[in-house]
Order: C-alpha cells, then structure tokens, then sequence
C-alpha cells in the first residue's frame, strides 16, 4: 500500500512539473505574440529588465503578482530606469500568466 502511495504522489508530482512546462512554454508564447520580447530577455537587460531581475526583485514580495498584472495592462516606469513601458494589449489573465511565469524564473 505504501509503495502504491509513493507511485501515486510521483505520478502527480511528474503531473505538476509538466502542467508547469507547460504554461512556461504558453507564457513564452504569448510574450512573443505580445512582443513583450521586444524590450525584454529572460536573462539580459535590452529595453527593459531581463526577467530573471525581475523575478529576484520581487521575491517574496507578496503583493508583487497583483501590481505587476495591473503594470503589465497599464503600463509604468520610474522603476527599472527612465524609460518608461507603454501599455500592453493584454487581457487580465494573459497578464497574469506573463506575470507568475516571470515571477518563477
């Protein structure tokens, strides 16, 4: 019985890591369609921040993920620099999965 258990907890793990994959690949997507990529790089500075820098400054912050979605749709600056990022034609839930694929990197 615990060996079935074990089985079963590793087949869901296995499960989660590739519905993880999975919106990282979906969020790359849509980053290219929205041409987020543009201005931004996973791991280098172009326009803006590179992704990795991102995701590091606002480790742990709890409220991160909300004020990045509304950045993302609104658009902001005085942050990462003077040039400010214009407002992204994406719905909430495309920000938001932009957002926590980046906040996971």
């Amino acid at each position: 019985m615990k060996k079935l258990m074990m089985i079963a907890a590793t087949a869901g793990l296995v499960l989660a890591c590739s519905a993880h994959a999975a919106d990282a690949e979906k969020a790359k997507a849509l980053a290219q369609s929205k041409n987020c990529l543009a201005c931004h790089a996973i791991d280098k500075k172009l326009v803006g921040p590179a992704y990795t820098e991102v995701s590091k400054k606002y480790k742990g912050n709890k409220d991160a993920e909300a004020m990045l979605i509304k950045k993302v749709i609104n658009g902001g600056g005085g942050v990462w620099g003077t040039i400010p990022m214009p407002p992204n034609p994406v719905k909430e839930d495309e920000s938001k999965l932009l957002v926590e694929w980046i906040l996971s990197l």
